[in-house]
């Protein structure tokens, strides 16, 4: 069956789904708002024809249960889709999704990231179809060994249907027997400089199985040693069959401005995501920064404490789409931060004034600067100006949880956000804050429900039956409404940043903001 997906109009209205026939007043009868790249299957009683006003469409072909016909208008249509980014909403934590704008056997994704609990594995197998035929995903990437980042993998990983090509980390991963600093490996200091630096970097596969050979002994009392279960299950499930019936198994790797694919002015590429692959956009690796020793053998610096190290050292991924770049920040912090700018500037020292670290920011900038920003640490306050400065986004992004201790996002960073982002309004977006909720206790229909069970003591009916499953099933659900997912999409001219609307109406299902290039200033198109 042919397929086509939602275009982008040139004015940004938005885009329904139609019923096939009229209603009997001759009125078009609208059923669904559709976004920017959804995918549309062509009726093949009627082929897709770019020069009728209308293209029928199947919606749920393989569900005799859920299929629909419908129309869309063909100038909403487009043969080719936009490259996607979804911000899943996964609670306390880091997690998203980056599907490339290739159609079928040419298509990546790439998870990054998955939070703690289950969300993400939820959202995998409501995004791409189910698990019944088995899922192979280009990459997982861990962008650093904290659980509210990769525990959500645990299931994914050892899930017998799911697998990925490629699992990606920073290099530093957590030892079993170990504690503090020792269980990121050894640390030698530079003869040198005295600075302390980590050197036992899991670089490659190898030494990913050398690390955590079967099986993983946890040690008694030890039950927060989870990483290494999380990666050794990866591990026992790594062999796979693509849909072209050939084998793989999986392969780790380590990210880094010393690790990936490097070009000849010595920046550093996701593998197959370089200047020289073909592709219209390009993944660059900017963090960690490996800081060889004199033999050339790669280490990272401690940079604070355990907790701000590991952090700081996050996979720090800059996408770039045409006009748009998109950041992909991480955990950094501060410190991290501040030996950023310092090396990508070329600062040996933190500038006290105030000309230096202008002329420290702008050099950084040249590197930094995007459009979009993943915001650092779900939203702590734990940032420097000068960092956000050199990123200079147009629209942040966060992804933070409710019930933790942390307070994320920040109220003070979310002021600086606005202060330190690009124009007059930059758009501050939040999977927390963008999630709907209802109220915990609906009285009216706790009322209801009683009443209906008094009733049903005496005289039992069908509907009335029903109508108290129905009730209890409410009650019992999630109290989560409109999940807080956000979507960002680009051709590399033009970009929308979209999330659920609150009503839960598929007719006004979708919000979102629409930036435009014009004469090299990002414009604000639509709000």
């Amino acid at each position: 069956m042919d397929h086509v997906f939602v275009g982008l109009p040139d004015d940004y209205s938005k885009t329904y789904l139609y019923e096939r026939h009229l209603s009997s007043t001759g009125k078009l009868i609208t059923v669904k708002q559709v976004l920017w790249g959804d995918f549309l299957y062509v009726d093949d009683a009627h082929p897709y024809d770019a020069n009728s006003e209308w293209t029928m469409i199947v919606w749920h072909p393989n569900n005799p249960e859920k299929r629909r016909e419908y129309r869309v208008k063909t100038a909403h249509v487009a043969r080719k889709r936009p490259l996607e980014i979804i911000f899943v909403d996964v609670g306390q934590g880091d997690g998203s999704i980056l599907i490339t704008p290739e159609r079928d056997e040419n298509e990546r994704i790439i998870v990054i990231d998955a939070g703690e609990k289950d969300h993400m594995l939820e959202f995998l197998g409501k995004r791409f179809g189910g698990y019944r035929k088995g899922l192979v995903f280009h990459a997982a990437v861990i962008t650093h060994p904290d659980k509210d980042h990769y525990l959500g993998f645990e299931r994914i990983f050892s899930h017998p249907l799911v697998h990925f090509e490629n699992i990606y980390h920073n290099g530093l991963v957590e030892r079993p027997e170990m504690s503090g600093f020792a269980q990121l490996g050894a640390m030698e200091a530079d003869p040198v400089n005295g600075t302390q630096y980590l050197v036992d970097l899991a670089t490659n596969h190898a030494s990913i199985e050398r690390i955590y050979g079967a099986p993983v002994v946890i040690p008694e009392g030890r039950n927060e040693k989870l990483f290494p279960q999380v990666i050794r299950g990866a591990l026992d499930n790594g062999s796979f069959t693509r849909t072209d019936g050939t084998q793989g198994s999986v392969q780790f790797s380590m990210l880094s401005t010393k690790h990936g694919e490097i070009d000849a002015d010595g920046n550093s590429w996701m593998p197959e995501f370089g200047p020289d692959s073909g592709r219209d956009y390009t993944i660059q690796i900017l963090g960690p920064v490996v800081e060889p020793d004199d033999q050339g053998n790669p280490r990272l610096r401690k940079i604070s404490a355990y907790g701000k190290t590991k952090n700081g050292h996050s996979v720090l991924l800059r996408l770039t789409y045409g006009s748009f770049r998109i950041l992909f920040g991480g955990d950094l912090n501060e410190p991290a931060e501040k030996f950023l700018l310092k090396h990508y500037s070329g600062f040996s020292r933190w500038p006290r004034k105030q000309e230096d670290r202008d002329a420290m920011v702008a050099a950084a900038n040249d590197v930094f600067e995007s459009d979009v920003m993943k915001v650092c640490h779900h939203g702590a306050a734990d940032v420097t100006d000068e960092f956000l400065a050199a990123v200079n986004p147009a629209a942040f992004v966060i992804s933070s949880g409710d019930a933790e201790g942390h307070v994320h996002p920040r109220p003070d960073l979310l002021g600086r956000l606005g202060r330190m982002g690009r124009g007059d309004s930059p758009v501050l977006l939040s999977t927390e804050l963008q999630r709907s909720t209802r109220e915990k206790e609906d009285e009216k229909l706790v009322t209801k429900l009683k009443d209906d069970i008094a009733k049903q003591l005496s005289s039992v009916t069908e509907t009335r039956s029903k109508r108290i499953e129905d009730a209890i099933g409410i009650l019992g659900g999630s109290n989560v409404l409109v999940d807080g997912a956000i979507y960002v999409k680009t051709d590399g001219q033009r970009l929308i940043a979209a999330f659920r609307t609150e009503t839960g109406s598929e007719k006004k299902k979708w919000f979102y903001f629409a930036y435009e290039m014009k004469d090299g200033e990002l414009v604000l198109a639509k709000n």
